[in-house]
């Protein structure tokens, strides 16, 4: 019976140990970026639907939750991607009862951050709503959308924990399952909530929690049957201080990241507002158009690391450095092709979203400035992927405050004395100054986990 989990065992960690690394990487990548694909296309018939209802208020509604929205996100990957990155580390040390371990603490846990957010939240709904800033005929409807946020809370923090520790076993395609299937729950239940059953925005709301629900059933499935190297059991609730000491020190750099992602993105969006609607279209344009690019960083540096945090608890040196370097390789040749690509048609891009001369001169100008900030961005998550892989909890909060708290002032400065081109390059200039940071620190580490090359 012995023999048998072992050999279990190696079957379900071959991506992660013994895959060629090419490949390996590309199964950890290619469902990331297909889930992503599937999040954006849910976000777009979202908004479609709604708009449908011809109500400008429940469309500004969904705007003004999107903060809150981001504070569930920030606690899924708190405990989430911290759980993911020990839990791959503790099977490259073949340590895969410590494994089954941390993640029932890391399921359990989001469940029960859940509740205590839950119940945080319910007396307080008043207070949230005048600083999400819903007055008016918003002020209802963003109440709606929110209520059903917050009562769905436990499933939607454990529904971005329990990804994590899926993928964090080297099963992508399980990952990616999970994810899309609820999504796809979403999008059947959006028309039927919203127009059938007329509980319009409040409908919309209840069927991303559903969907939600849905993928962490998958989850739980898939890690009490398929997994042989993972349980939410609750007899496997065993907490210790030790195990929340690293899942909190690397999951905060994952928290802090998605707080000034809201941050920098209101910040953003503030300035371009001082300059007319014609850059704020633009700038709105050049985001989506940059999506596209986005997805090639996001799905290396988070697909990657399960596949670093093993070896390098292996002590796999010579896989952990081939993993890194192809990774690398992949991602920058991705991402420049399709830079020069996009750069190459700016014109007829911007022009698919507006025929309007202005939007499209000054789209194109953003577009440029966004491009030139994609390789150093997709370098700087793939920098923080590593030292999360690493454990490394110091420079992965590092890293992740950095691009907010860089940015901030080199907006307000770009914006005194360079006007609305120091507005539209003060992104490129934080990605560039984070990456070149992100480039000193991962040299560092190297230097001591392969002293032989220091």
């Amino acid at each position: 019976m012995e023999n048998i989990e072992k050999i279990d065992d190696q079957v379900s960690l071959y991506y992660l140990e013994k895959a060629p690394v090419s490949k390996a990487i590309m199964h950890m990548v290619i469902p990331m970026m297909l889930s992503f694909i599937v999040t954006i296309i849910y976000n777009i018939t979202d908004a479609f639907f709604i708009g449908k209802l011809d109500n400008t208020a429940m469309m500004a509604s969904v705007t003004l939750a999107l903060a809150f929205s981001c504070i569930l996100m920030a606690l899924g990957h708190l405990f989430g991607v911290g759980a993911g990155t020990y839990v791959s580390r503790l099977l490259g040390e073949g340590n895969s009862e410590s494994a089954k371990i941390v993640c029932s603490v890391n399921f359990w846990s989001s469940i029960l951050a859940g509740v205590i957010f839950m119940a945080l939240c319910l007396p307080l709904l008043s207070p949230l709503l005048q600083l999400l800033g819903a007055k008016g005929d918003t002020l209802l409807y963003t109440r709606n959308y929110i209520l059903v946020f917050v009562l769905g809370a436990p499933f939607v923090i454990a529904n971005l924990s329990l990804e994590e520790t899926v993928r964090a076993e080297g099963a992508s395609t399980a990952s990616m399952i999970g994810l899309i299937s609820g999504v796809v729950i979403n999008i059947i239940l959006d028309p039927i909530f919203i127009f059938l059953l007329h509980l319009d925005i409040m409908g919309a709301a209840l069927a991303s929690v559903i969907g939600n629900i849905v993928s962490v059933v998958w989850f739980i499935y898939y890690l009490q049957r398929k997994s042989t190297v993972q349980s939410v059991s609750i007899k496997d609730f065993k907490p210790s201080k030790e195990i929340y000491k690293n899942i909190f020190k690397v999951g905060i750099s994952a928290f802090l990241l998605d707080g000034f992602m809201v941050i920098t993105t209101l910040l953003f969006n503030h300035y371009s507002m001082l300059y007319g609607n014609s850059v704020v279209a633009g700038l709105g344009i050049s985001q989506r158009v940059i999506q596209i690019i986005d997805f090639v960083g996001m799905g290396f540096s988070m697909g990657a690391v399960p596949l670093i945090a093993y070896s390098y608890a292996a002590k796999n040196q010579e896989r952990l450095r081939l993993i890194i370097k192809t990774s690398l390789l992949y991602m920058m040749g991705i991402t420049l092709g399709l830079s020069v690509i996009l750069f190459g048609l700016r014109s007829q891009v911007i022009g698919i979203f507006s025929i309007d001369p202005e939007v499209i001169a000054i789209g194109q100008t953003i577009l440029f400035a966004q491009l030139c900030s994609t390789i150093f961005a997709g370098l700087s998550a793939l920098f923080t992927g590593i030292f999360q892989a690493f454990g490394t909890g110091v420079q992965s909060t590092i890293m992740s405050s950095l691009r907010g708290v860089i940015f901030i002032p080199i907006l307000f400065f770009g914006n005194l004395l360079f006007a609305v081109n120091g507005v539209i390059w003060a992104n490129t200039i934080s990605e560039g100054i984070t990456c070149l940071i992100g480039l000193i620190l991962f040299l560092g580490i190297w230097k001591k986990i392969n002293p032989a090359y220091s």
